[in-house]
């Protein structure tokens, strides 16, 4: 029988899949309360996908006679002073509040990674002017900052997700530079130096792979963050224009102004904002504690 030489790209994919059920299975093990609050972020991420189709009303759509109504079978929710189907209007807040948080944590790691990647892995004085520009940045308070710029670039999704990723990437690229100079301490990559390994080949084989865990760690703890501070701006006005529901924007209108003749248009909006929160911190936590080889023996 002939021996076939197995190619490395031919055990990949299996050694990968293997990976990552094993991660699957020690999260299921080790962290129920993880693993429970990740099942219910992915039913909230399947019920805003589906909005439009499960929602049994338009969200804009007006019902004047029947405002300010409580639950009932023809409004499962009730409605709002507009006579507007709160569930259908929570629904589609909730496309809002996660999408805006994941695509915000998206530019959040970009911005991390450029600014803390570079600033560690070249040193010198680029680290040393780049980290005097993080200090001013983070010595403004943060709300005020991004009140400031919110209402210069003015209200959108596009405006609300490019402020917050990027304000919150600068923030936290020193959790990446940290990162950076660790791995640059250790022996294989002071061996690539000094076999003359180009940057983007040493970025490639040794940075990136070794950093890629703590930007995962920070993209799960960092999206409860940012729901949250889309929905402070939200709630103060600066945030989303009125006519897109968002969660904050919610509990700041209809909520705050009718909570007392209609407990629901604030008790609702406030409590998927806080599961979903604290649904993001769990995981993040979870994932956290498996990914970092620290804490593995506590698991």
């Amino acid at each position: 029988m002939t021996n076939v030489a197995l190619k490395p790209e031919m055990l990949e994919k299996p050694m990968n899949r293997s990976r990552l059920s094993e991660f699957f299975s020690r999260l299921v093990k080790t962290k129920p309360l993880g693993t429970l609050c990740g099942c219910i972020i992915l039913f909230l991420i399947l019920m805003a996908i589906l909005a439009p189709y499960i929602s049994p009303y338009p969200y804009i759509e007006v019902h004047p006679p029947d405002r300010l109504q409580g639950m009932s079978s023809k409004y499962f929710l009730g409605t709002d002073q507009l006579g507007r189907d709160l569930f259908s209007r929570l629904l589609f807040g909730a496309r809002i509040s996660l999408g805006v948080g994941l695509a915000a944590t998206a530019v959040d790691i970009v911005v991390s990674f450029i600014v803390g990647g570079a600033s560690g892995f070249l040193g010198r004085k680029y680290d040393l002017i780049m980290q005097r520009f993080v200090d001013a940045w983070i010595a403004f308070p943060g709300l005020l900052l991004l009140l400031t710029v919110m209402s210069v670039s003015g209200k959108g999704i596009p405006q609300l997700i490019f402020v917050l990723g990027i304000s919150g990437g600068i923030s936290g690229s020193r959790i990446v530079r940290a990162a950076v100079i660790g791995i640059k301490e250790n022996d294989y990559f002071l061996a690539a130096f000094a076999i003359g390994s180009d940057t983007y080949q040493t970025m490639k084989r040794h940075v990136i792979p070794n950093i890629t865990p703590v930007m995962i760690v920070i993209f799960s703890i960092t999206i409860g963050g940012m729901i949250i501070a889309e929905s402070s701006l939200s709630f103060l006005g600066f945030g989303l224009p009125a006519q897109i529901p968002s969660w904050g924007g919610m509990l700041s209108r209809e909520g705050r102004d009718y909570m007392e003749i209609s407990p629901g248009l604030a008790l609702w909006p406030g409590f998927f904002l806080t599961l979903t929160v604290y649904s993001l911190n769990m995981v993040g936590d979870a994932v956290r504690d498996l990914l970092d080889p620290r804490l593995r023996g506590s698991n």
